[in-house]
């Protein structure tokens, strides 16, 4: 007779990806399929099909309008899960990388959950002035050291928490640094530019968290570990668990605790979804966020 298996069951959330076997080889195991998120998890499209359509979605009963509830499905948990992730203490400083829609939602998150002082970085001009009509302080990393400055703002010890809400795709203010990574991108020696990543760990306290929500698909090089380890920092990060936190930040936003709709800066007809996108990729015409009406 043969010996049973050692090895159990697959999770049910391993078994949702149709692309399993491409993210194992990438990432050592299977991950959960996620629509509208690249081929190693899933994909974009015009339709899909919803498996599990009885779990996902919750009903709204109160008589808040569709904008204030759209953001529930995604960005908001995102933003906020990146936020919870810090154990935020009341007085704490929360330093937030990246003034896009996840960011700004973190940045919200942070100081509903206790934060003193929230600093956005990011270098694009009308997603600092949205950050600053919400009364955050922000640095411009184009024309600012970072690290410099988050010292002289927090009396020299940096921020108690960092958000990294970048991700794979960062650029960063000093051009030789920017050209390190494209350089070592092109001959494949990394895949994704992780200097937002890298100014988290090394600008934020000793006994610090740096919390990861901006997405890492790869490899990256120059990793700050002896930063990371010698001065215990804890390091967290993950694809939100947006089912966990839909119906606690409903309750927020009917208690008015956080405005998603301060995010939405266009809305298009679904027929000019590709100008939706187009300006949103270039960052043009202020463009924070698109709601596509059918």
């Amino acid at each position: 007779m043969a010996a049973a298996s050692l090895r159990p069951e697959p999770a049910p959330e391993e078994k949702t990806n149709p692309n399993a076997g491409v993210a194992e080889k990438m990432f050592g195991h299977p991950v959960a399929g996620i629509f509208g998120y690249s081929h190693l998890t899933g994909g974009q499209a015009e339709y899909a099909r919803v498996p599990f359509a009885d779990v996902g979605p919750i009903r709204i009963e109160s008589d808040l309008a569709d904008e204030q509830v759209l953001f529930l499905s995604d960005i908001l948990p995102t933003g906020y899960m990146g936020a919870e992730m810090c154990d935020i203490q009341d007085g704490d400083v929360v330093a937030v990388w990246g003034a896009g829609p996840v960011g700004q939602f973190a940045m919200d998150s942070a100081r509903v959950l206790g934060a003193a002082m929230v600093i956005a970085i990011d270098d694009v001009p009308y997603r600092l002035e949205m950050a600053a009509s919400q009364g955050y302080r922000t640095i411009d990393y184009s024309d600012t050291d970072v690290r410099s400055a988050l010292l002289e703002l927090t009396g020299g010890r940096g921020p108690d928490k960092c958000i990294d809400a970048v991700g794979m795709e960062a650029t960063h203010g000093a051009a030789h640094v920017h050209l390190y990574d494209r350089l070592k991108q092109a001959v494949r020696s990394e895949t994704d530019r992780p200097h937002a990543l890298r100014q988290a760990i090394l600008s934020g306290r000793s006994g610090g968290i740096v919390s990861v929500i901006g997405v890492y698909g790869g490899l990256v090089d120059k990793f700050p570990a002896g930063a990371w380890m010698n001065r215990s920092l804890t390091l967290r990060t993950g694809q939100c668990h947006v089912q966990r936190y839909m119906r606690p930040l409903l309750d927020r936003i009917e208690r008015g605790e956080i405005d998603p709709t301060r995010v939405i800066t266009h809305r298009l007809p679904l027929a000019e979804a590709p100008h939706g996108y187009d300006i949103f990729k270039n960052k043009a015409d202020g463009c924070e966020k698109v709601v596509l009406k059918p």
